[in-house]
């Protein structure tokens, strides 16, 4: 583990209490306020128990007694019921505190460039830095709970100084015990106890790093294989088909070896601690020892020695909670160091300021200049000089091989990707330079691999909490799901699937895809988007469809992505892509008139098929 400087470490760990401040407001400050009336408390009762001590042994004052003992009593009262009412809320927002997590992962999600989303290395970052702390509690939540030790060493040490004071200077009248030299040795001994802790705290830390950098990959593994492949419904057919089941048995036996082989250092994790809790025993028998021997030459009364002795051991165990905190803020630390790491990844995307214009005719043209592409750190174009024009209200078909470079363009046109090359214009303006967010709201687009959520159907079109029915209704009813909304007896309040409500109701793939149109229709932008729309839809629910697209696009600009030449005839113009360029552009009767031309030979390619 690379050493830290002590700089740098402060500066993680005030990052560290702001992001917890901000996802997770309070907490810190509360377990702090619930550590420092817990540590606190036992240095009152061991304050009042000397005190009852030395009068029993003493004077035996009855009215002294009761008041001391009434005094121990009402104040341990006072701080248990603070303590319960704190360790409630602490608990409370503590077990929320790994969703809040989560949330910091998903907000640098959203803000990531899309490029860098797709990126299998920043992918494998995430994942890393996720797993340390969802697995292991790495990180965040050692800071959480690092906040209880801080205070903790403070109150022990502080406290346990003040109320060990008056042990060196009460007098014996024995030179050799009262001389300074034992101030110095007793507090060399103790800290010396907590160096010894901090040095098996940070050779157990440093085992311990190494078996979670290999556990990563074992829990992993053993995550997938142990569970994901048996309950993940859309492996069960296949698992059961091709018996899959005995591969990860397979594989769980090589993971049960690999733990038997870890043993070794789950010992060495143990032995040092141990060491150090010998050396730490040695230190505790010097203490006691000295403390008796004062009260033995008449330094002080019974009472003090149960202070002393007691005051002592927290002193001890403050200091060496001290040295685990040094070393425990070194591993939490560079845990965190990683995780800033990923939050830290740069938007190299332009974000652009301009306002995309509100035109009443609704006149929006787009243009692609010259575009070409190829996908960050690769060095093939994906694209090559496409020029290409549309306007409002256009239907425009995009047809072509796999691999031709058809989402590639959708992916450009909705500037989740930049052009290598070239510009694309919306009314003459570089896209680039348009608001990001501004700009992206002019696009409904139903993706291929498009995704519903656990919510009620209208929260589903709506993509909203709160939602216009009779707009959601209308635009289910135009995708051709509004005779299964009729049998739905919570109607749009309907819970879609069984993950967050029992009465859920499941869902074909093809009323999943209606949904997803009717999403896209709901949201009323001047563009719409469908990359293979009818793909899950059964031969009449797709016809009807087709039939009713001009009702359903209305007068918006409409682009079609499909591998069905016969589901285009329907729009004003087809773009063929083939090799990442616009080979031929026209509609359906004239280009069936080439021949030779790419069309021809792709409706041949399905045609034949029905004829």
């Amino acid at each position: 583990m690379k050493r830290m400087s002590f700089g740098e470490r402060i500066r993680i760990t005030k990052r560290g209490f702001g992001i917890l401040r901000k996802y997770c407001p309070g907490l810190s400050e509360q377990k702090a306020l619930y550590e420092f009336i817990h540590s606190l408390q036992p240095f009152i009762t061991i304050w009042f128990s000397a005190r009852i001590v030395d009068e029993l042994t003493n004077h035996c004052r009855k009215d002294y007694i009761a008041s001391y003992v009434i005094c121990v009593i009402t104040i341990n009262f006072i701080c248990i019921v603070f303590q319960n009412v704190l360790l409630h809320i602490c608990n409370e927002k503590e077990s929320q505190m790994w969703i809040w997590f989560e949330k910091v992962f998903s907000d640098k999600q959203m803000s990531l460039d899309y490029d860098d989303l797709e990126d299998v290395s920043i992918q494998k970052q995430r994942q890393e830095v996720e797993e340390n702390l969802f697995m292991f509690g790495n990180g965040l939540a050692q800071l959480v709970w690092g906040t209880s030790v801080m205070v903790k060493v403070f109150v022990n040490i502080f406290v346990a100084l003040l109320m060990s004071g008056t042990l060196f200077i009460s007098k014996t009248g024995e030179k050799i015990v009262d001389h300074p030299i034992w101030i110095v040795a007793i507090l060399g001994c103790i800290t010396l106890c907590g160096f010894s802790n901090y040095k098996a705290t940070r050779k157990e830390n440093s085992l311990f790093m190494k078996w979670c950098d290999n556990s990563l990959w074992f829990n992993r593994t053993f995550m997938f294989f142990g569970h994901e492949l048996y309950t993940n419904l859309e492996r069960a057919k296949d698992v059961r088909i091709y018996r899959q089941d005995t591969l990860a048995i397979k594989k769980i036996e090589e993971l049960e070896a690999w733990g038997k082989a870890e043993k070794k250092n789950s010992f060495h994790m143990a032995f040092f601690p141990s060491v150090a809790g010998f050396i730490v025993g040695l230190g505790n028998c010097a203490c006691y020892l000295f403390v008796a021997i004062k009260a033995f030459l008449g330094a002080y009364g019974v009472g003090s020695v149960v202070q002393y002795v007691s005051v002592l051991t927290r002193l001890g165990d403050g200091i060496r909670d001290l040295m685990f905190m040094v070393s425990d803020n070194e591993l939490y630390c560079a845990h965190l160091k990683k995780m800033y790491d990923y939050l830290d990844i740069p938007n190299h995307m332009y974000q652009g300021s301009l306002t995309v214009e509100k035109r009443e005719d609704n006149e929006y043209y787009i243009e692609f200049r010259n575009v070409s592409f190829k996908y960050p750190r690769t060095e093939n174009y994906v694209l090559r000089n496409v020029n290409l024009k549309f306007k409002i209200g256009e239907k425009l078909a995009v047809v072509g091989m796999n691999g031709s470079g058809k989402t590639t363009f959708i992916k450009l046109l909705c500037r989740l990707y930049d052009p290598t090359e070239g510009e694309i214009l919306l009314n003459n303006v570089d896209i680039r330079k348009y608001d990001y967010k501004e700009y992206m709201s002019i696009f409904s687009v139903v993706f291929q691999d498009f995704k519903l959520f656990s919510f009620g159907l209208g929260q589903n079109v709506s993509a909203s909490f709160h939602y216009n029915e009779e707009l959601a209704k209308k635009c289910l009813e135009k995708a051709g799901f509004y005779g299964r909304l009729q049998s739905m007896k919570k109607g749009l309040e309907t819970s879609i699937y069984k993950d967050l409500d029992e009465e859920g109701v499941e869902i074909s793939g093809g009323e999943a895809q209606k949904i997803a149109l009717a999403r896209a229709l709901y949201k009323n932008a001047p563009f719409i988007i469908l990359d293979e729309p009818t793909a899950a839809l059964d031969p009449i629910a797709e016809y009807e469809v087709y039939s009713k697209f001009n009702e359903i696009v209305q007068d918006k600009t409409a682009i079609y992505i499909s591998h069905r030449l016969s589901s285009c005839r329907f729009c004003d113009v087809i773009a063929v892509f083939d090799g990442g360029q616009i080979v031929q552009r026209g509609v359906h009767d004239r280009l069936l008139q080439d021949t030779h031309g790419k069309y021809y030979e792709l409706w041949n390619a399905q045609a034949q098929y029905y004829t």
